[in-house]
C-alpha cells in the first residue's frame, strides 16, 4: 500500500509539473512565433511581448505599479477573442530588475464575475496614504431595449498589503445612469491636493437614440481617497471628434486634459481641480491617424513626456495607415512647446497605442499594443537620458 501511495504522489507531481511546463512552453512558443520588432531605435530595448496564444487571441491595455519590495507589477487584460467586448479578465506579471526581464506565467489579478462580459482598461495608482488603487472597466450586456449592445461600470479596488488582497469594489459611475463609458488604461491621477481624477468619454447612455462617436467628456472626482465620487460640473463635446481623454497636473496647479481626435490631440484646462473645464480646442500635438496619446511627468527632470503617433516616418507619409510611428517628445514648459521629437519605433506593421508609462530608477518603461494591431502587449524600455539625446531629426 505504501508503494502505491508513493507512486501515486509521484504521478500527481509529474502531472502538475507537466501542466506547468506546458504553460511555459506555450508562452515561449508564442514568443518564438511572434514577428521580431522592426524599426527599433538605437538605445531602446524590447524585453517582452505577450502574443496571442490558443484560447487567448488578444493581450492589451495594462498598467504598472512599483511594489514596496522593489518589484514592478504589470496588470493587463487577457482576452479570449479579439473584440473589445470579448470575454476578458485581469492578469499580472512581475519584474524584479526594473522591467528588464519578466515572469512568463499569468497570475490572476481580478477574475470575471457572474454577468461580466469582460474586465479591461487598468489604471494602477499608489495613493497618498500608501495603499495601491486599482481602477478598471466592467462591461456587461445591455438590456433588450438599449441602443448599444454593452454597458459598463467603472470600479475601484484598493490593497493595503501590496496587492496580495483587494477590497470590495467601489462603483465610481452613478448607478442610476447606465451608460457605455470609456476609461483608457493608465489614466487615473491623484492631484497634489489628494483629489482623485478619473477622465472618461461617454459614448452611449440609456435614453439616447444611439452611439455617439464624438463622446461627452467629463471626469469623476473624489476627495476622500475613493470612498465617494461625484461628476465634474463641466461636460464637454466637440464636432472635431473627442475620445479617450487623459489628464496631467501642471506645475501651476492646473490640469491639462488631452483627447484623441482626427488630426491632432484636443486639449482643455481646469483651474479648479477638474470641476470645470475650458472648451476643447486643437493642440500643438499633430497626428495623421486617430489614436490616443499618453502624457506624464518625468520625476527626475520635471519635464512632461509625450508618447503618441506623429506619422513622421517615410512609410506613414506615403500611406498613412495604422498607428505609427511610436514617437516621444518632451516639454519643459508644461506642453506649450514640444522638443526632442524622436521615434521609438517605426515598424511598418506596428500598431503602437494604449500606452502605459512608468519611471523606474533611471528607466522609462512602456507597456503598449504593437503587433498584430491591438492583439499583442509589448514592453518597451529605455533610459530617461535617451529622451535628451539630440539627433538631426529631433532638433
Amino acid at each position: 500500500m505504501r508503494v502505491i501511495q508513493v507512486l501515486f504522489k509521484k504521478s500527481v507531481a509529474m502531472f502538475a509539473w507537466s501542466a506547468i511546463s506546458l504553460t511555459c512552453c506555450e508562452s515561449l512558443l508564442a514568443q518564438a512565433d511572434a514577428p521580431v520588432p522592426q524599426g527599433v531605435a538605437a538605445g531602446v530595448e524590447k524585453p517582452m511581448r505577450i502574443s496571442p496564444r490558443p484560447g487567448n487571441d488578444r493581450n492589451s491595455e495594462g498598467d504598472f505599479i512599483r511594489l514596496k519590495d522593489g518589484r514592478l507589477m504589470l496588470i493587463y487584460t487577457k482576452f479570449v477573442g479579439r473584440s473589445d467586448h470579448a470575454e476578458a479578465e485581469l492578469v499580472a506579471r512581475y519584474s524584479d530588475d526594473e522591467g528588464k526581464t519578466w515572469t512568463q506565467n499569468d497570475e490572476s489579478a481580478i477574475a470575471r464575475g457572474e454577468g461580466d462580459a469582460n474586465l479591461m482598461s487598468v489604471s494602477l495608482l499608489r495613493l497618498q496614504d500608501g495603499r495601491i488603487a486599482l481602477f478598471y472597466v466592467r462591461k456587461y450586456k445591455s438590456p433588450a431595449n438599449a441602443k448599444y449592445p454593452f454597458l459598463d461600470t467603472i470600479l475601484m479596488q484598493t490593497s493595503d498589503d501590496e496587492t496580495k488582497t483587494w477590497s470590495e469594489p467601489v462603483q465610481i459611475t452613478p448607478t442610476d445612469e447606465p451608460a457605455y463609458r470609456v476609461l483608457n488604461n493608465d489614466r487615473v491621477i491623484q492631484l497634489e491636493s489628494g483629489r482623485l481624477v478619473v477622465p472618461v468619454a461617454t459614448h452611449y447612455q440609456t435614453g439616447w437614440t444611439g452611439w455617439r462617436n464624438s463622446a461627452q467628456i467629463h471626469c469623476y472626482l473624489s476627495d476622500d481617497l475613493g470612498k465617494t465620487w461625484r461628476t465634474s460640473k463641466s461636460t464637454l463635446e466637440s464636432k472635431l471628434l473627442a475620445q479617450e481623454p487623459g489628464v496631467v497636473e501642471l506645475k501651476d496647479g492646473r490640469i491639462m486634459m488631452f483627447c484623441r481626435s482626427r488630426d491632432c490631440q484636443l486639449v482643455t484646462y481646469s483651474s479648479d481641480g477638474g470641476e470645470t473645464w475650458t472648451p476643447l480646442e486643437k493642440s500643438n500635438i499633430p497626428q495623421p491617424s486617430t489614436s490616443p496619446a499618453t502624457i506624464e511627468r518625468i520625476p527626475s527632470t520635471g519635464d512632461l513626456l509625450l508618447v503618441w503617433n506623429n506619422g513622421d516616418d517615410p512609410l506613414a507619409k506615403i500611406k498613412p495607415i495604422g498607428r505609427r510611428p511610436f514617437t516621444a517628445a518632451i516639454s519643459s514648459d508644461d506642453g506649450a512647446t514640444w522638443k526632442n521629437v524622436k521615434n521609438i519605433g517605426t515598424d511598418p506593421d506596428g500598431w503602437y497605442c494604449y500606452t502605459a508609462m512608468e519611471f523606474v530608477g533611471d528607466q522609462v518603461v512602456l507597456g503598449h499594443c504593437e503587433f498584430p494591431k491591438l492583439n499583442s502587449f509589448q514592453i518597451t524600455r529605455f533610459p530617461v537620458t535617451w529622451l535628451y539625446e539630440t539627433t538631426e531629426s529631433s532638433k
